[in-house]
């Protein structure tokens, strides 16, 4: 269990709350009662999100049932990231909503992952998530700073393609090392953190803000910036 006992901060929305992510080489699931986390679960490592998630939620579930009864709002990261652990932790999050009659919203990796920094760092500088696609490129996803929300699609591109930013900036995400080091080199201000993997609990601070009204809407339909990577049927190959 990590950070029991976070609030959101802004003091706005006392609902109870469950969060997942499963978009990258992580699964974590938290639980917010009356806007204050009460329980946490985390797993790292790759490939794990259909078996490791629903086992998590139930644990998780129980944890704020026994605090808090009721379940107002089911939150989930609909990417960037990877097709399994994306469609796992949406098809979850659509039955527990589904199942409790709860509200069911979205957050992007980058808002989850810039949500994890400290107050100061975002207010300071502007975060920049990059994702690796796993295809020699990445997906950038640049958040404002002091924005809680992105108010610009993601997109992908190759690394010599990043653009030079026009202010400092705090790098976030699996390809953040990558990126910061080649922003460096184009002679940017350009801070790597620690933020490589995205938290629920996190990406939960997003959700409760989304539920009241600060920052605009998003549902669960998981984001894809490039299409999955399809490999045709073993027939079907020239051979």
């Amino acid at each position: 269990m990590r950070g029991r006992g976070r609030g959101c901060g802004i003091g706005a929305v006392a609902m109870n709350l469950i969060v997942l992510d499963g978009a990258l080489a992580r699964c974590s699931v938290a639980a917010f009662a009356a806007g204050r986390l009460v329980a946490e679960e985390v797993v790292d490592g790759a490939r794990q999100q259909p078996t490791a998630l629903p086992p998590m939620a139930d644990r998780v579930l129980r944890r704020l049932a026994a605090q808090a009864p009721g379940l107002d709002a089911v939150a989930v990261v609909v990417g960037p990231g990877g097709f399994t652990g994306l469609r796992s932790a949406i098809a979850l999050a659509e039955g527990l909503a589904l199942g409790a009659g709860a509200r069911l919203i979205g957050i992007t990796t980058g808002e989850a992952l810039a949500a994890s920094l400290p107050e100061a760092l975002r207010e300071a500088r502007a975060v920049w998530s990059a994702i690796d696609t796993k295809r020699g490129r990445l997906v950038l996803e640049c958040l404002a700073p002091g924005a809680w929300h992105a108010a610009e699609a993601p997109r992908a591109m190759a690394e010599d393609e990043l653009p030079m930013p026009a202010s400092p900036v705090a790098l976030v995400g699996d390809a953040a090392p990558q990126a910061a080091a080649r922003l460096c080199q184009l002679g940017a201000d350009a801070l790597l953190t620690e933020a490589l993997l995205p938290l629920a609990s996190a990406a939960g601070l997003v959700a409760l803000r989304r539920l009241a009204g600060t920052i605009p809407p998003r549902d669960a339909r998981p984001l894809y910036v490039e299409p999955p990577a399809v490999r045709p049927p073993r027939g079907d190959l020239a051979g």
